[in-house]
């Protein structure tokens, strides 16, 4: 196994010490593990999609401008 270093702020590593009886090694482990399971599923999902960072682009902005109007027009009809 090979080891690696993490650099964790001070806060988050002094609560870290208060529950000494949990292995944040495993923790780490686990989180890394699922991370990559989660990458690995959206590469498969989206390795055959002619779906372009382009494409990604323009449907974000699509999205956010009709987001951005909804919350307008909510505010509008709660005054």
């Amino acid at each position: 196994m090979v080891n690696i270093t993490l650099s964790v702020p001070d806060e988050l590593k002094r609560k870290m010490e208060k529950h000494t009886i949990i292995n944040w090694s495993a923790v780490a482990r686990e989180s890394f593990e699922r991370r990559i399971n989660i990458l690995d599923k959206i590469e498969e999902f989206t390795k055959e999609s002619e779906f372009t960072d382009e494409d990604a682009i323009h449907l974000g902005k699509k999205v956010n401008m009709s987001l951005t109007q909804r919350l307008r027009n909510n505010k509008k009809s709660k005054k």
